[in-house]
């Protein structure tokens, strides 16, 4: 069944660790686009000025659900959280430092769209302009992308993309579990497993340089061998997808912390549900226990009846210490 993007409402998910350079930049990028949109921005402690700048843009209207980790708990924790607390029909992860343009997420929500897809990944490698910069980082991407593909036999060009777009509820339904860049190879291990519809849309890089304050380092690439194998060859796995089931199961993460449910409304027959108004924070996933809410805040511009109320996420036992690296893909 096809529809129109305008149709349907697209959450941002936005990890972010000092970015007070970039983050109110990014967010005008994505502000101007035509899409029905909720913003919801996680900012993993911070310890720059990028906590001031997304408060202050939270409470004029720019940022729908603003989350603050009370520690460093990595990419991974933070986009974890921010799909719990998405509200929308489609879910897209969206970095802070400007390596990837938001102008174009129109385009990768083109399949999803008009049913081809369950999930579109952004490829840094299929002729998009990009930026020349490091030669054993392809290397290195391209080394990870095989060993993803020969475990999940998918035959993808970029597993590492942060441009990873997934229907809500399939989203929220997955078994997720990594704190830090872990996620990448976590996110295609389960939508594999899930036998989701997945597309790639060739996409342009702007990457950064180490002196530019890109996060990720050779130790991350490491452990990236790890997480694919943990996550295509280790339980849990995701359940098979059906996009015309009328019950999902829950997802429960491990630690017995979090869980999600397939978002009510879901059309029955496989087919996105309408935009409508929701408040932002509002139904989906509910905050994490032990999080404190806000007053609500003023509504954005742009954006169908997203509300602002602001969500602490506190730490709880299950949340460790680690190495800031939340916007860096």
């Amino acid at each position: 069944m096809t529809g129109n993007p305008d149709d349907i409402r697209l959450s941002v998910v936005i990890p972010v660790y000092n970015e007070e350079a970039t983050i109110e930049k990014l967010l005008a990028r994505v502000r101007a686009l035509s899409l029905s949109l909720e913003v919801v921005c996680v900012d993993d402690a911070s310890t720059d000025g990028t906590r001031a700048v997304l408060e202050r843009l939270h409470g004029e209207g720019v940022v729908d659900v603003f989350v603050a980790h009370e520690r460093n708990r990595g990419k991974g924790a933070a986009v974890r959280t921010g799909i719990r607390h998405a509200t929308g029909d489609v879910i897209v992860i969206q970095d802070a430092d400007l390596e990837y343009d938001p102008r174009e997420l129109p385009r990768l929500l083109e399949p999803i769209a008009d049913g081809r897809a369950d999930a579109v990944f952004g490829s840094r490698f299929l002729a998009g302009p990009h930026r020349v910069l490091y030669f054993w980082h392809r290397v290195g991407n391209g080394a990870l992308t095989l060993l993803s593909n020969m475990l999940t036999d998918l035959n993808l060009t970029d597993m590492e993309t942060c441009y990873k777009m997934v229907r809500a509820d399939l989203m929220k339904a997955l078994p997720l579990r990594t704190n830090r860049f872990g996620i990448e190879p976590e996110l295609t291990a389960r939508l594999a497993q899930a036998r989701a519809r997945i597309y790639e849309v060739p996409i342009s890089y702007n990457g950064r340089t180490y002196a530019e304050g890109k996060k990720i380092g050779w130790k991350d690439g490491i452990a990236a061998f790890w997480h694919i194998l943990r996550a295509n060859l280790l339980p849990p796995r995701a359940a098979a997808y059906d996009p015309a089931g009328a019950g999902r199961p829950a997802s429960q993460d491990p630690k017995g912390s979090e869980q999600t449910e397939r978002p009510a409304g879901a059309a029955p027959d496989g087919a996105l549900r309408r935009a409508r108004a929701v408040p932002a924070g509002g139904g989906g996933a509910g905050p994490t226990p032990g999080a404190s809410s806000a007053a609500s805040g003023p509504r954005s511009a742009g954006a169908e009846g997203a509300g602002g109320s602001e969500l602490r996420d506190s730490d709880g036992p299950s949340a460790r210490r680690g190495t800031g690296e939340s916007g860096d893909g």
